[in-house]
């Protein structure tokens, strides 16, 4: 599994800041993973369609390997807001996926509707409008969360660390495909 201490690089009119945004720790794997498979349809407690983009809403997120408190941890989200995808439900338990495709169990109370998305480009530019002519507003780098306020077939508009402005929806994970936010 692929964790790595992710950079930002922000450059705002001739100023550049270079900002360190942490990744989950790693913590110990194993156990067997139990619960309704992954697959379209609505959850049988939840009734919110699986699968169906959220996000991490508390500032340390255990996942484990099956749904309960008894199931041994595989990692700790230490990030707000991280995107993931909810892929099964077990009574309070949610089977979720990120970024990287690794899956595992969180409980429903640590989880958000609030829709973020992860940069997965090395590098890509927020634009002040929904046009790759458009002035940039910044530079952001690959691991980068944002919180998406709208998004079209092409670009979203995000907010990320005080900054307004639209990504292409290639360069950023946490969107489903054909999907627009309104």
């Amino acid at each position: 599994m692929r964790r790595i201490a992710l950079t930002l690089l922000f450059s705002v009119g001739l100023g550049v800041a270079l900002l360190s945004a942490g990744a989950p720790a790693q913590a110990q794997s194993g156990g067997q993973e139990v619960g309704q498979g992954a697959g379209q349809g609505a959850g049988q407690r939840s009734g919110q369609p699986i699968p169906r983009m959220v996000s991490i809403k508390a500032a340390e997120a255990n996942v484990r390997t099956g749904p309960g408190v008894d199931y041994p941890i595989r990692w700790v989200y230490r990030r707000l807001d991280m995107p993931v995808q909810v892929i099964a439900e077990f009574d309070k338990w949610r089977k979720i996926r990120d970024w990287e495709g690794d899956e595992g169990w969180v409980h429903f109370a640590l989880l958000s509707s609030r829709r973020t998305v992860i940069v997965t480009a090395p590098e890509t530019t927020l634009r002040r409008l929904s046009d790759e002519a458009s002035p940039a507003v910044a530079r952001l780098a690959e691991g980068l969360v944002a919180r998406v306020e709208y998004c079209e077939p092409v670009w979203c508009l995000v907010t990320v660390l005080g900054y307004d402005g639209w990504l292409k929806r290639s360069d950023v994970w946490g969107i489903e495909p054909g999907e627009t936010l309104q």
